[in-house]
């Protein structure tokens, strides 16, 4: 159940979401989106390329002038860094927040709605799978800014030394994974990342929804049978050795990439242009393709890995610019050109990942990588949420995932802490 369809209205989630922040943070009123725009704003993001976004911004109007700080990403302490600085009175006016982010910013009152600041019209845009990720209740938090589609990453050229060709089921894949290995003992189709398990996309792509809301009530479902599905099928590959469980990111997954240890990668769009910078010099041009996520009955489904909104912040006294600024870096081509190769985006606003595709770089690869993701992203499957504090999951994946006996006792161990953790910040759960 999505929480843009469920029956809790805005003030229902605000003011349980005021138990997270410990207080209400009585943010100033919403100006109309007619108000006229002008002045100097903050903006704040991890996203590489976002400071030539910001000057590119600054260079093709005189009436808004944009400062940007570049910030840490999530697991590096910048959503800490945000929060204090919002809580203090010294946050920015825009910022970039991921979508696993977003209910808790938006739970605490630190970031407004934007739904009397952006034209309806504009938001109207943005298709119902991804628009649902960034408005709680009746209001909109956020303006999605990629969506980037779950995608598989193959050497085909390891593919084809196997005999196999690019599974489009599970079991094809489990197929490919022995083949692989029986081609070369030395070599595996993938990995399987111990320390950010893409756990979340595959269940949501399986079916699974780990969060929804019931009744007023948080309803949280992580151990839902589509997700044990998942768990069971990936904890097979590893006990049968037929995927290398390490942990991603890695000088060890790096390198095992480049010497064909390692041959795909359960990844996103965002993918592509870390595949580029981390194998090119191994001479692999060429050889990497693009696929949509196998199939589990046949019928194709797609999930989101990753993704980032932008937003306004309760600090904002400038609302009016800084919607104006969020509009132009969320659906201008001239704010994608700006940013370049800086990443592979796939972006949220219709019609910008015709301009994506020219500045990326696309001719490292070995097939039409948009032309996947465009696919991926038709087969989105609608109605997943994420919690209203997901760090309290995320922690807890991590944790399971290093020490429960198997994945489904890990997300056995995810439930419990999660639906523990939300009860103890007072919001009321269900499972």
């Amino acid at each position: 159940m999505s929480l843009r369809r469920a029956p809790l209205t805005a003030a229902a989630f605000l003011a349980a979401g005021a138990l997270l922040a410990g207080c209400t943070s009585g943010s100033a009123a919403t100006p109309e989106a007619s108000e006229e725009a002008t002045g100097e704003i903050t903006f704040w993001s991890s996203l590489s390329g976002m400071a030539d976004v910001a000057a590119a911004f600054n260079a093709s109007q005189d009436d808004i002038t944009v400062t940007f700080e570049e910030i840490p990403n999530g697991a590096n302490g910048g959503y800490t860094k945000l929060s204090a600085a919002i809580d203090s009175g010294t946050g920015p006016d825009v910022v970039g927040v991921e979508y696993y982010r977003l209910p808790g910013f938006a739970a605490a009152e630190q970031v407004v709605p934007l739904d009397e600041l952006v034209p309806a019209e504009t938001l109207g845009e943005y298709g119902d799978e991804v628009r649902e990720l960034v408005t709680f209740g009746d209001a909109t938090y956020g303006m999605p800014y990629d969506a980037p589609p779950l995608i598989m990453w193959y050497r085909q050229d390891v593919l084809d030394a196997a005999g196999v060709d690019v599974p489009t089921t599970w079991d094809e894949f489990e197929a490919a994974a022995r083949a692989v290995r029986k081609s070369d003992p030395d070599a595996y189709l993938t990995s399987f990342f111990t320390n950010e398990p893409q756990l979340a996309p595959l269940s949501w792509q399986a079916g699974g929804q780990w969060f929804g809301v019931e009744d007023d009530h948080w309803k949280v479902s992580i151990d839902d049978e589509a997700s044990q599905k998942v768990a069971d099928y990936w904890q097979k590959l590893i006990d049968e050795d037929l995927v290398k469980a390490q942990v991603g990111f890695s000088d060890e997954w790096t390198a095992d990439l480049n010497n064909g240890v390692v041959n795909g990668w359960v990844g996103g769009s965002w993918s592509a242009s870390s595949l580029m910078t981390r194998t090119e010099a191994a001479g692999q041009k060429g050889k990497w393709v693009a696929a949509e996520p196998p199939s589990w009955d046949g019928e194709e489904t797609g999930a989101l890995s990753g993704g980032t909104s932008f937003a306004v912040t309760e600090n904002s006294e400038n609302q009016a610019a800084a919607a104006a600024f969020l509009e132009w870096l969320t659906t201008d081509p001239a704010a994608v050109e700006a940013r370049g190769e800086a990443g592979t985006a796939y972006l949220a606003y219709p019609g910008l990942n015709d301009v994506a595709e020219k500045v990326a770089p696309t001719g490292y690869f070995a097939n039409d990588i948009y032309g996947v993701f465009d696919a991926a992203s038709s087969h989105l499957v609608g109605g997943w949420s994420w919690g209203p504090d997901f760090d309290i999951t995320n922690t807890a994946m991590t944790d399971s995932v290093a020490t429960a006996p198997t994945l489904g006792d890990a997300l056995d161990e995810m439930q419990s802490a999660t639906v523990d953790g939300l009860g103890q910040l007072g919001l009321d759960v269900t499972e």
